[in-house]
C-alpha cells in the first residue's frame, strides 16, 4: 500500500500549483538575476510540458547539477548582487527545480513550504497595502495547493483556503494587538537595487533627473495649519565641500553621522512656536530624514546632527514613522565656530576665473552683506537665465560656463553659483539639498512629497543672524515656489519622463484623480496604523481600551478576547447551535395532538393533518363543528398561499381555538 508521501498527486493539485509559481516568482523578478530567470523560465515551462503530457520529467543527475552550479555561481557573485540578493535567487532557484522534479505528496509539500518563505520575502521590497493584499491572495492560493493534496477537488465554488485564512484573521489581529514590539535581533542584508532619491553628492544635473521620477518620497500629517507652499522647504543634507564638478558632504559631517547615536540633543527648536508634525518616510536605503527649519525630532533613533538636519541611526530599509517639531523663528548657528566658517569659504584653486573675477565687482559695489546677497539675486532674475529640466552639459568651468554662456539650469545650477560667489565674495555659503512643496491629499488631510519635488537652495551666514536660506530659483521661476512643481512644468517636458503610465498624470481628470487620492489615503492610513505600529502605540491603544495599561488587565483581554474566537470557532463547527423559534402552527398541531391522545385517539405514523382530524371529528361527534372548522382554518394557514391576507388574525384564532378545544377534550366522550 502506498503512503501518504508516495501517493500519486492529482493534476488538479498541479494546477493550483502552476498558478501558485506564476504568482510567486513575478514580484521577486527585479531581485533576480537575468540567468536565475531564464532557468525559473525553462523551468515553468518544462513542467506545463509535463503536466500537458508533452515532455517527460528530468533526469535526477540534470535538476542536481544544475542545483549546484547555481548555489556556488550565486556564492561567487554574492558580494557583486548583496547577499540578500543571493539569497532571494537561491530560493527561486531552489523552489523552480523542486518544482520541475515533483514525484509525489512530500515534494508537493516541500515546494509550498518553499513558497512561503518566497511570499515572505516580498514584505522585504514593499510594505504597502496594495503588496499585502497581493500577498495575501498569495498565501491563499499556496495554501490551496496543499489543501488539493487532500480533497478530491477544489474550485472557486469551495473557497476552503479562503475560508481558513478568514478564520484565521480574529486570532492574527488579537496577537497583532497583544504581543510585545520587540527590536529585531538582527537586521536583514540590504538589497543591491537601484534607488530612486537624493544623494550625499550632487552634480548641478542630478536633481533634474528626479523629475522624470514619480516616487513617493514622504507623507506628512500637520496638527495644525499646514503651511504655504512657499514655506515648505524640507531640510535633507548639506552639502559643504566642492571640489569644482561635485558638492559633497564634509569629512567632519560624515563622522558626525556615524557618531549621531551619541550626539547630545539639539535644543534650539524648543525656543519659540513650534510646528508639530508626523512624518511617513519611504524607504530610501539611506539614513537622512526629512524636517522643516528649524526641525528636533524626539523620535528613538533620530538624531538631530549641528547642521540642524535629522539623522536616522538605522538605514531606511521600509518605511519610518517619526515625530518632528518646527521653529520657524528659531536661530541657526548664530555664532560660527571657525572650522566650520573656513569650511563654508573654500573654493577649488584655480578655477572659475570669471566668475571670480565677477566677485570682485559685487565686492568693490556692495561693500554691505546684505546688499551684496541682493544684487548677486537680482543677477538671475535681471538677466536671462532659463529655468529647464534638460539642462546642457557643462564645462570644465562649470560655474563659468553656466553664468557666461548657457544660463540654462535647474536648481542645483543657481544654487552652486550662488554659494560660489558668495564664498568668493568672504560670505561663508553652502548648498541644502531636499525637498520643496508638497501635494495635499484632500482625502487623507495630509502632504505627499515626491521624488520630483527634490530641490536645492542656498544658506549664507550672516553675522548675528546666523544661517539665512537663499532660493535664486524663486528669482527665475517664482511659480515653482509659490505655486508648486506642477504648476511650472507640463509633461511636453522632462516631468515624469520615466513614469509615463504614473497615477500622478490623471490629475487632469477629477474623478479618477479623486479615486488615486482615496487609494493613497488607504495606503497612508495602513502605514500609520499597521506597519507603524509600534512599542509606543501599542500601548496607547491598550491604555484606552483598557483605562490604564497593566498586565493584568492585559491578560484579561487576552482571555477575553480568545474566549470570543473559541465561541466563534464553535459555533462555525456547530458545535453551538441556538434552539430555533416554533413553528407557531406546527405548536398548535401538536397541542391539539398531545389532548386528543390523551383521550385515546393516538395519531398513526404518516398520518397527515386532514386524516387525523377527520378521524377526530367521527371519534368525537359533540365537538364535530368546531373540530371541522379548526381543521379548515388550520389547512389554510398550512398549505395555502405564503402569507394570507389576514393571517396574524387567523394565527391568533387559531391559537385561541386550540386552547379551547383541549378545555373541551378533558369531558367530551370517546365515541367508540
Amino acid at each position: 500500500m502506498k503512503t501518504l508521501g508516495t501517493e500519486v498527486i492529482a493534476r488538479h493539485s498541479l494546477r493550483w500549483l502552476l498558478v501558485a509559481q506564476i504568482g510567486l516568482l513575478l514580484p521577486l523578478v527585479d531581485n533576480a538575476t537575468p540567468w536565475s530567470l531564464g532557468i525559473c523560465a525553462i523551468c515553468f515551462i518544462w513542467r506545463l510540458g509535463i503536466y500537458l503530457g508533452k515532455v517527460a520529467k528530468p533526469p535526477r543527475a540534470l535538476v542536481t547539477t544544475l542545483g549546484i552550479g547555481s548555489a556556488v555561481t550565486l556564492g561567487l557573485i554574492a558580494k557583486e548582487i548583496g547577499l540578500l540578493n543571493a539569497l532571494i535567487n537561491l530560493l527561486l532557484l531552489g523552489y523552480s527545480l523542486k518544482f520541475i522534479e515533483i514525484r509525489n505528496r512530500r515534494d508537493v509539500r516541500v515546494v509550498v513550504l518553499a513558497g512561503y518563505f518566497l511570499i515572505a520575502l516580498n514584505f522585504i521590497d514593499s510594505q504597502s497595502i496594495l503588496n499585502a493584499a497581493f500577498i495575501l491572495m498569495l498565501t491563499g492560493v499556496n495554501t490551496s495547493v496543499l489543501l488539493t493534496l487532500y480533497h478530491n477537488r477544489l474550485s472557486l465554488r469551495e473557497p476552503l483556503a479562503f475560508k481558513m485564512l478568514l478564520q484565521s484573521l480574529p486570532l492574527a489581529l488579537l496577537l497583532f494587538l497583544v504581543l510585545p514590539r520587540l527590536a529585531p535581533l538582527w537586521l536583514v542584508p540590504q538589497l543591491k537595487t537601484g534607488q530612486t532619491g537624493l544623494s550625499d553628492t550632487v552634480n548641478p544635473g542630478d536633481i533634474a533627473k528626479l523629475t522624470k521620477s514619480d516616487a513617493l518620497a514622504f507623507r506628512a500629517t500637520f496638527e495644525g495649519q499646514i503651511p504655504a507652499n512657499p514655506q515648505l522647504y524640507w531640510r535633507a543634507l548639506v552639502l559643504e565641500n566642492y571640489d569644482g564638478r561635485q558638492w559633497r558632504l564634509a569629512p567632519e559631517a560624515r563622522k558626525l553621522q556615524k557618531d549621531a547615536p551619541f550626539l547630545p540633543p539639539l535644543r534650539e527648536a524648543n525656543k519659540g512656536k513650534s510646528l508639530d508634525y508626523e512624518i511617513i518616510a519611504e524607504a530610501s536605503r539611506e539614513h537622512w530624514l526629512f524636517g522643516l527649519d528649524v526641525a528636533y525630532s524626539p523620535t528613538q533613533g533620530v538624531s538631530n546632527l549641528p547642521d540642524f538636519s535629522l539623522y536616522a541611526h538605522r538605514s531606511l530599509e521600509g518605511r519610518f514613522h517619526y515625530q518632528v517639531s518646527s521653529v520657524a523663528t528659531a536661530a541657526m548657528d548664530p555664532r560660527l565656530g571657525l572650522g566650520v566658517k573656513q569650511r563654508n569659504l573654500a573654493l577649488p584653486q584655480d578655477s572659475n576665473p570669471r566668475t571670480l573675477a565677477l566677485a570682485q565687482q559685487f565686492q568693490e559695489q556692495y561693500p554691505a552683506p546684505n546688499a551684496r546677497l541682493d544684487a548677486m539675486m537680482n543677477l538671475f532674475n535681471k538677466e536671462a537665465f532659463f529655468y529647464t529640466l534638460t539642462p546642457p552639459t557643462l564645462g570644465e568651468e562649470q560655474i563659468d560656463d553656466f553664468l557666461f554662456n548657457t544660463r540654462r539650469g535647474f536648481c542645483a545650477h543657481y544654487a552652486s553659483a550662488l554659494v560660489f560667489l558668495a564664498r568668493a565674495t568672504g560670505i561663508p555659503a553652502r548648498m541644502v539639498t531636499g525637498y520643496q512643496g508638497g501635494e495635499f491629499n484632500s482625502v487623507g488631510g495630509y502632504l505627499s512629497v515626491y521624488q520630483y519635488m527634490a530641490h536645492a537652495w542656498v544658506e549664507v551666514w550672516l553675522e548675528g543672524r546666523g544661517w539665512q536660506r537663499l532660493d535664486p530659483t524663486a528669482m527665475i521661476a517664482p511659480s515653482r515656489i509659490l505655486d508648486g512643481f506642477d504648476a511650472t512644468f507640463n509633461p511636453d517636458e522632462a516631468y515624469l519622463q520615466n513614469s509615463p503610465l504614473s497615477p500622478l498624470n490623471l490629475k487632469q481628470y477629477p474623478w479618477l484623480n479623486e479615486l488615486r487620492l482615496r487609494m493613497a489615503s488607504l495606503d497612508y492610513y495602513w502605514s500609520l496604523w499597521v506597519l507603524g505600529f509600534d512599542g509606543d502605540r501599542q500601548r496607547q491603544l491598550l491604555s484606552n481600551l483598557l483605562g490604564g495599561f497593566s498586565i493584568a488587565r492585559l491578560a484579561l483581554l487576552v482571555l477575553i478576547g480568545l474566549g470570543g474566537i473559541l465561541l466563534l470557532v464553535a459555533w462555525q463547527a456547530g458545535l453551538l447551535r441556538l434552539p430555533k423559534k416554533k413553528d407557531p402552527l406546527l405548536a398548535a398541531f401538536t397541542a391539539l395532538e398531545q389532548s386528543l391522545a390523551k383521550r385515546g385517539l393516538k395519531r398513526s405514523q404518516g398520518e397527515g393533518p386532514r386524516d387525523y382530524c377527520d378521524r377526530a371529528i367521527s371519534a368525537f361527534p359533540s365537538m364535530a363543528d368546531d373540530l371541522k372548522a379548526w381543521q379548515q382554518l388550520f389547512l389554510r394557514l398550512r398549505y395555502g398561499p405564503a402569507l394570507p391576507r389576514g393571517y396574524h388574525q387567523s394565527l391568533r384564532k387559531l391559537k385561541r381555538d386550540t386552547r379551547r378545544l383541549r378545555l373541551q377534550l378533558r369531558n367530551a366522550q370517546l365515541n367508540s
